[in-house]
């Protein structure tokens, strides 16, 4: 039994949102062809993922020097414990599926917190005297993202960082296996938004058997 963990980071639900719409039939079709995993939800919108601050340097560097957990301050302990739950979380499964829509050429920035706190020495990779290796090397990772231009190709490809910066991380994680559905365009073309939706949607299901 494999476990996947099902990241979206964003605010809308599939009803109202693209990307949404297609990582839950993305989803839906893999709990279909693989009914002994287990998959787990993680909304980023719906949990505490906490900005690397100075109370989490600060907790950090006490826990480093030997300081028991317990002393830490109250958001010392709320943020370096929730920090550490996530990164545990993330390492313990077996697939990712990351869902976003495209902000301003990226991520909505809750994504880049959750994959701050999953990068973390020791856990997602580690430090050798060859450079850093990444720990992470039975793993893989699909991801959808939605936009309403198109980035998959042509000149624009070139500014689309939302897919290339989780592509370069998984490949600092040393995760082998990752593949992408875009779901763009709907915006250029917006009396073919509805086939647009319908063809990612039908390229999701194929994929997700796949998966």
């Amino acid at each position: 039994m494999a476990t996947v963990l099902y990241i979206t980071a964003h605010p809308h639900d599939d009803k109202a949102s693209y990307s949404m719409a297609v990582g839950k039939e993305f989803i839906s079709a893999y709990r279909e062809s693989n009914p002994q995993d287990e998959v787990v939800h993680l909304d980023l919108y719906s949990v505490d993922v906490p900005q690397i601050d100075t109370d989490v340097f600060s907790g950090w560097g006490k826990l480093a020097s030997g300081t028991e957990f317990s002393a830490l301050s109250d958001e010392e302990k709320r943020k370096v414990g929730s920090l550490g739950q996530l990164v545990d979380q993330f390492i313990a499964a077996d697939k990712y599926v990351f869902v976003n829509p495209m902000w301003n050429f990226s991520f909505p920035p809750v994504m880049k917190a959750y994959i701050d706190a999953v990068s973390v020495a020791g856990k997602t990779f580690k430090y050798t005297a060859q450079g850093p290796v990444g720990l992470l090397t039975d793993k893989k990772l699909f991801h959808i993202q939605a936009s309403g231009g198109i980035y998959s190709e042509g000149p624009a490809a070139e500014v689309e960082m939302g897919h290339r910066y989780l592509k370069t991380i998984a490949g600092f994680f040393g995760i082998p296996s990752v593949e992408k559905l875009f779901v763009e365009g709907m915006a250029v073309a917006p009396d073919q938004a509805a086939d647009i939706k319908a063809k990612a949607i039908e390229q999701a299901i194929e994929a997700a058997k796949r998966f």
